[in-house]
């Protein structure tokens, strides 16, 4: 395990260079684009928190020993950037051909944003997971970890193991992510290379977060519904982009504008949670699901 003073001095370290990277836009760009970085950032840097707590529910519900999570925190941060790199090639282009993805992608963070605020104090379950049922059902498998191998021969038969199960639930969380956090970051900038650096920046640190945080999650107990509210907003104003586009009398939210609503959400989020974890030490956060339970849908 990487202990407490190493995570606190890494996770120091990735924001701090964030910061720095951000001041150098600023100067180097102007005030616009350094903005829109620190605001990305924020944005990312809160789904990125988020995205920790599917990761910690993943490796409870899976019971990966601990020796083995900084293994499947590398293999998460990994596939993530690799995701969300496509997602921005793919969002680019579609944004440069077609004005009216800034409503196809408004549309995906409203629809996810309402479904966060019914779903914020519910955590999600393996069996949610359609690839993990699948692999359940159709490929033969043992029940004891091997180390970090994916896959093992026992009498001349291949199983996977469950470390490979991990990494499946891993790799299709960052997927999913993905999907939500790049319409995100281009609610606030479309530049580019400011979407990618923010992205790159907010997971750099993910890992070292997540060994700083572990024993804190549980106590941001608003996080999820704060989130909730932040993805509404943006996918409004990626809407009001369009419109903006469209309808020249239709005002444009300033970036300031949505720096200053995300970091106040951010804000009152975490000081309710830690006045709430203080009066009721019994309350746990959530991760929170989009939509209900499997059997709440049959």
């Amino acid at each position: 395990d990487v202990k407490f003073k190493e995570a606190i001095a890494w996770t120091s370290f990735y924001v701090g260079l964030s910061i720095a990277f951000g001041i150098w836009v600023w100067s180097y760009f102007g005030a616009t684009s350094g903005t829109e970085f620190f605001a990305a950032y924020l944005v990312e840097y809160s789904l990125s928190i988020d995205n920790l707590f599917i990761f910690v529910i993943i490796l409870a519900q899976f019971a990966v020993p601990s020796t083995y999570h900084q293994k499947v925190l590398l293999i998460g941060v990994l596939l993530a950037l690799v995701f969300r790199a496509v997602f921005i090639a793919i969002g680019a282009a579609a944004l440069a051909s077609f004005s009216f993805t800034f409503v196809i992608f408004g549309a995906i963070l409203i629809w996810t944003g309402i479904g966060l605020f019914k779903h914020w104090d519910e955590d999600p379950e393996p069996n949610d997971n359609l690839l993990v049922r699948t692999i359940r059902s159709r490929v033969a498998l043992v029940d004891e970890f091997h180390g970090t191998k994916l896959f093992i021969k026992l009498n001349g038969k291949r199983f996977a193991t469950p470390m490979f199960l991990v990494i499946v639930a891993i790799a299709s969380t960052d997927l999913l992510f993905a999907l939500d956090s790049i319409p995100a970051t281009f609610g606030v900038t479309s530049e580019t290379f400011l979407v990618f650096t923010a992205n790159a920046f907010a997971l750099l640190g993910l890992r070292a977060l997540y060994f700083l945080l572990k024993g804190l999650l549980d106590k941001l107990i608003y996080l999820s519904l704060g989130l909730s509210f932040i993805l509404m907003f943006i996918g409004a104003k990626l809407v009001v982009t369009y419109l903006h586009e469209v309808y020249a009398e239709v005002p444009k939210i300033p970036t300031v504008v949505s720096l200053a609503v995300i970091a106040i959400i951010l804000v009152v989020s975490t000081v309710a949670s830690l006045l709430k974890s203080k009066n009721d030490p019994a309350a746990k956060a959530h991760a929170g699901r989009v939509t209900g339970h499997k059997e709440e849908n049959q």
